[in-house]
């Protein structure tokens, strides 16, 4: 697999001087990331970067696609941050809280994102609610309220700066985008499969704030986005477990994040706190993975991931304080959301398999239409 991947890698990599509709669109995805970046800097908000990321998985082709996508994403986080409102302060005030509201928030998000007709939303909202859970617990003393707000400022800058970028694209090339709409998804029934995989995450995702509790980890948001993020996989694919499916997309995440980090760091060190050498870098870096994500199934989740990484990484809350420590640190809290899954998955797959047919069935996956959900990623 890594052969396959390194080699179709190289393939894209010849290719992308080449003028044409991809050069377009990573020009397209480079600009709406930096607007992102401009406007979640002139809000002061907290966390740039989900700005930032916010407007790289909503940029699509289709602007009428986008623009929903963008809509779902703020309905998702404003439900989420109203969810992280109500728990958030319990959770600080008890373990046990945290421990089972992280796991069955994001057992529910997953499940919705899998099943649900609006599964961005679903997405947003269980992501949200365990970004500002873990926010919280990290720093109790500061404002839940502020740490929602600003959450939604972020996806805010990103989806304004997306739409924005995408209208533009639709006019400046003669595209009717209004005449684009797809149909919308078909509504899952109650799907035992997709139910028992949710479960897995939720598991994950629980061990957590016990985790943080035990060693003050940094940057434990990092290792929720990466459970959920992995974990949305086509149901119709899971078959007795989400063992497979789930570990070659952590491996493609680890490939992509370990050469944006090699990048970043790069780029860092050269920069020496070059503002000008830092955004030109983050560029360079969003232009190489856009590029790579379009160029196939092979090396798609890569470059998504090497660009997510690589704005982890590169997109400071402020570009007059910038410190090397805290990116290496964010990308270590990817590493922790790896390591914390895969025993999970392991335990599951070997272990569970009892447990499964017992409580969830034997054939919930095969009943399912075969909807793949891999561009819903936010993370």
């Amino acid at each position: 697999m890594v052969k396959l991947i390194a080699d179709r890698m190289q393939h894209e990599l010849r290719e992308l001087a080449r003028p044409g509709p991809r050069m377009a669109d990573e020009i397209a995805c480079v600009i709406s990331v930096m607007l992102a970046v401009v406007f979640a800097q002139l809000a002061h908000a907290r966390m740039v970067d989900w700005a930032a990321v916010s407007a790289l998985v909503l940029l699509k082709s289709d602007t009428m696609e986008t623009i929903v996508r963008g809509v779902m994403r703020m309905v998702g986080t404003l439900i989420g941050g109203a969810l992280a409102l109500v728990l958030a302060p319990l959770a600080v005030q008890s373990l046990t809280v945290a421990i089972v509201s992280a796991g069955v928030v994001g057992t529910i998000g997953l499940y919705g994102m899998l099943t649900g007709r609006r599964a961005y939303a679903w997405f947003l909202m269980g992501l949200t609610f365990e970004i500002i859970l873990l926010d919280k617990l990290a720093n109790p003393h500061l404002d839940t309220i502020e740490f929602a707000h600003t959450r939604l400022i972020e996806v805010g800058a990103g989806t304004l700066a997306c739409v924005l970028v995408s209208l533009a694209a639709a006019f400046l090339s003669g595209n009717d985008w209004l005449a684009n709409r797809k149909p919308r998804p078909e509504r899952m029934r109650w799907n035992p499969t997709a139910a028992r995989h949710a479960a897995q995450a939720g598991i994950a995702l629980a061990t957590l704030p016990a985790l943080y509790s035990l060693t003050h980890i940094p940057e434990l948001t990092q290792a929720a986005i990466t459970i959920i993020a992995v974990m949305i996989v086509p149901v119709a694919g899971l078959g007795q477990s989400g063992l497979v499916p789930v570990s070659r997309r952590l491996a493609h995440r680890a490939i992509g994040c370990l050469a944006a980090a090699l990048l970043s760091i790069g780029v860092l060190v050269l920069a020496n706190g070059n503002v000008v050498i830092i955004v030109a870098g983050t560029c360079l870096g969003l232009f190489i993975g856009r590029h790579l994500e379009t160029g196939g199934k092979a090396t798609q989740y890569v470059g998504l991931q090497f660009s997510i990484a690589l704005l982890t990484a590169l997109v400071p809350d402020s570009y007059s304080h910038i410190e090397t420590g805290a990116a290496m640190t964010r990308l270590a809290g990817i590493a922790v959301g790896m390591a914390t899954l895969e025993p999970v998955l392991l335990s599951w797959h070997f272990i569970g398999a009892r447990v499964t047919r017992r409580f969830f069935g034997e054939r919930g996956g095969a009943q399912t239409p075969a909807r793949d959900r891999e561009e819903a990623l936010a993370a």
